[in-house]
């Protein structure tokens, strides 16, 4: 007999709430049975993608319907407030990233969770990457020696910056621009590869002159490895997803998985998720000589698999809060080491 699905809210409907979880949940067999917002195109989305779901005004309402977990996928200024909420309703949460726009506002949230006993994890999705999963692949198999550095990316070039868009326009105070935005994928990501990390060179500032949108942090990690990582909208040649290099050879990722450009095609996952391709290619280059690599699939469905195991007792959160409690202090000192 297959499990009672299990209630979930989504605070807020807009890009993150309507791309990057309601798809997955269904996938990974959740009832989405409301959501918050008043605006009436994003209403009119959530009646369309879940036709039993109701819109709700506040948080309170919506943790009034006996939710077994609570995503919190607003604007960064009430992550903390909005997932508090939650583990204080005794309600399992997941906090869109960044869990906090600092390491104080990451810590408060923690802090609530371990009071509570609530569980509490942050989507830091990018884990599930088509790439991310071919990179651990290539450690575990061992096939490039020993790893010593990475270049990892996300680049793309926007001459002209969007003031309507509030990441692009808010300070970071209010959780705009690139190092909260991009940024904290690339750390989770590495921490998650190479294990515990300082930093050691940061540059964060804004070239269009809106929020900080060209930020490159490098770290060292405890393991040996070096960690270059960039987030920018302004680069006119954009460099590789990935460049990992090891004393037998490189792999090299060209291209952005391919889960997001699916679902902007209307395309959605099944129930235990894709049945579509999402295998990023890879290449491994020993000088002159190129091979392809074998890449493993992608799927965001993954990550909500693990909450619901986890509610149900059988695991742990899929993303550790001591891991986002680590890229969110890291997040701080390149803000700090930055300072021009």
């Amino acid at each position: 007999m297959s499990a009672k699905p299990l209630k979930v809210g989504i605070t807020g409907y807009g890009l993150a709430g309507r791309y990057f979880h309601g798809p997955f949940l269904r996938a990974a067999g959740f009832d989405v049975v409301g959501a918050t917002t008043s605006n009436p195109e994003r209403i009119s989305h959530l009646q369309e993608d879940f036709p039993q779901a109701k819109a709700y005004s506040s948080v309170g309402e919506l943790l009034a319907e006996d939710l077994d977990l609570l995503v919190v996928a607003s604007a960064n200024t009430v992550h903390a407030t909005e997932a508090i909420a939650g583990l204080r309703a005794g309600v399992a949460v997941v906090v869109d990233k960044p869990m906090g726009r600092t390491f104080e506002e990451a810590k408060s949230i923690a802090d609530v969770a371990a009071e509570t006993g609530s569980l509490l994890t942050t989507f830091f999705n990018r884990r599930w990457d088509s790439d991310a999963l071919t990179i651990k692949k290539a450690i575990r198999e061992g096939v490039l020696g020993n790893i010593f550095r990475i270049d990892s990316r996300f680049e793309r070039f926007r001459e002209d910056a969007n003031p309507s868009s509030w990441r692009e326009r808010s300070s970071a105070a209010d959780g705009g621009g690139n190092l909260l935005d991009l940024q904290p994928h690339l750390i989770s990501l590495v921490l998650d590869w190479f294990g515990p990390a300082k930093l050691v060179y940061s540059s964060v500032r804004s070239i269009r002159g809106l929020s900080d949108d060209d930020v490159v942090v490098v770290l060292r990690h405890d393991s040996g490895v070096d960690s270059y990582l960039s987030a920018s909208a302004i680069v006119g040649a954009p460099g590789p997803r990935i460049r990992l290099m090891g004393s037998k050879g490189s792999l090299v990722i060209t291209d952005l998985d391919k889960q997001e450009s699916l679902l902007r095609a209307g395309k959605n996952p099944q129930l235990g998720g894709w049945t579509e391709d999402t295998k990023t290619p890879a290449l491994i280059y020993r000088g002159e000589e190129v091979s392809s690599y074998e890449a493993e699939s992608g799927d965001y469905t993954q990550f909500y698999i693990q909450v619901a195991d986890a509610i149900r007792g059988n695991t742990e959160m899929p993303v550790s809060v001591s891991d986002a409690l680590s890229v969110a202090k890291i997040i701080d000192e390149a803000r700090a080491m930055s300072i021009r």
